[in-house]
């Protein structure tokens, strides 16, 4: 059964069908939220909030819409609420924000050269970040992170090669420290 077929049913109250959609969107969506905010337990909790609010928001979604996009649309909005949250509470310098972006020393399996790539990962202003992790590591499509973010694909492939140009500038730094 399509993405939107088991939204449609959730929408009419069968509420247990969320489970397959939860099923299948679970991991993405978490590792997602965990590279955009640097942290995985924090990303756990974001997204179970987002989940939260697929079942509070499925009024909202039509037949006609992407659950994918929507509900990444969804993460998206749960990750900068938390983070405006967060810039209210901690009015701190900008270094206790990279370090609040940072991934935490002790992720498993991750080689040296990978936790660089992690942190300079969490170096890059947020819009860099977000198009790098949609298109490189949730491997979705330029179009589609177009329709995600609300612009066009070819403004995704310029910000893309930006953000990539930024990237390797600060894994570069990173080695030669």
């Amino acid at each position: 059964m399509t993405d939107g077929l088991l939204m449609q049913k959730v929408k009419e109250g069968d509420l247990s069908q969320a489970s397959l959609l939860f099923q299948r969107y679970h991991r993405r969506i978490y590792l997602y939220l965990g590279k955009m905010a640097g942290d995985y337990h924090l990303a756990e909790d974001l997204t179970q909030n987002v989940f939260e609010k697929v079942i509070l928001y499925r009024k909202s979604f039509e037949l006609d819409q992407n659950f994918e996009g929507w509900v990444y649309r969804i993460a998206k909005n749960v990750f900068l609420d938390h983070t405006k949250l967060q810039n209210r509470m901690r009015k701190g310098s900008e270094e206790e924000l990279i370090k609040a972006a940072e991934l935490p020393d002790h992720q498993p399996s991750l080689d040296e050269a990978e936790q660089k790539l992690h942190t300079a990962l969490a170096a890059l202003p947020e819009q860099d970040r977000e198009v790098l992790i949609l298109t490189r590591f949730q491997k979705m499509k330029y179009i589609e992170v177009a329709a995600l973010l609300g612009t066009t694909e070819s403004n995704i492939k310029v910000k893309v090669y930006r953000a990539m140009d930024k990237l390797r500038t600060q894994y570069f730094q990173i080695e030669s420290i």
